[in-house]
């Protein structure tokens, strides 16, 4: 009996011929480790005329020297290895890269703007207004006197302001008759305006200026008044201080109830 692939018949089979791969994918085919091993085994039993057929010579590579020809990196060494990326990867090359930091660039820009301008600080204006009331008082040894301003506090800032304190002194004829200081006076909300009113009490003891207040000949008692206004005030963890002088005229001889404007 001939058995199938044996021109002359006979107990065996006919040994395989070596066919070249026709295309990459053959190639790596032949490649793996199971073809490898396959080739060496064909390559014993058929003698060295047959050591091309299944075994590595169809390779155009080497073994590769990290994961020994399993394909597989071995454990523990994930952090030792680099990947090498060919030049021509488009990984390399993003599209619209110069677009997205120009974007980032200016969006950036944008934000540091508009944080200087709603933190920078800007400035705390402090205006009188008039003088609301006059209040007199007569003592054998002084003439006492309440003076009553009508302040305009304004914060131009985008951030509330604590005023912490508010020094008033009072000079006629540039002698000081008074002094009065008000600590933790109110907080100022942002953008926004205060009206205050500002309390100084004086006293005023020299024989000239007595006898002016207390004459009953002369019918107008005008006293030019100066008034040193310092404030202290408190924002974003910064003190700064604010100096006014207030020029205004008073009444000594009799109480004043209306209000008039400085002078």
């Amino acid at each position: 009996m001939v058995l199938p692939g044996h021109p002359g018949g006979g107990g065996g089979y006919a040994p395989l011929k070596w066919k070249e791969p026709k295309g990459p994918m053959e190639k790596s085919l032949l490649c793996t480790p199971s073809a490898r091993q396959y080739g060496s085994m064909s390559s014993r039993q058929y003698g060295s005329t047959s050591s091309r057929q299944y075994g590595s010579g169809g390779c155009t590579g080497v073994t590769c020297p990290t994961c020994r020809g399993t394909g597989r990196i071995p454990r523990g060494q994930q952090d030792m290895l680099v990947a090498v990326i060919p030049c021509n990867d488009v990984r390399l090359k993003p599209q619209r890269t110069k677009l997205y930091v120009c974007l980032s660039m200016g969006l950036c820009l944008v934000v540091c703007c508009l944080i200087l301008y709603f933190l920078f600080p800007r400035a705390v204006v402090l205006v009188p207004v008039s003088v609301q009331s006059v209040t007199v008082y007569f003592t054998p040894k002084a003439v006492n006197l309440e003076v009553t301003n009508l302040i305009n506090i304004s914060n131009e800032n985008f951030f509330p302001l604590q005023i912490v304190a508010l020094d008033v002194q009072g000079l006629i004829t540039r002698t000081i008759m008074g002094k009065s200081k008000q600590c933790n006076v109110t907080q100022l909300d942002a953008r926004s305006q205060l009206l205050y009113n500002m309390k100084l009490d004086m006293s005023i003891e020299d024989e000239g200026l007595k006898t002016f207040c207390q004459s009953k000949t002369i019918p107008i008692h005008t006293l030019f008044l100066e008034l040193q206004i310092t404030m202290k005030v408190s924002y974003l963890s910064h003190n700064e201080q604010l100096s006014m002088n207030i020029y205004e005229y008073i009444d000594c001889g009799n109480n004043s109830t209306v209000p008039h404007l400085p002078a």
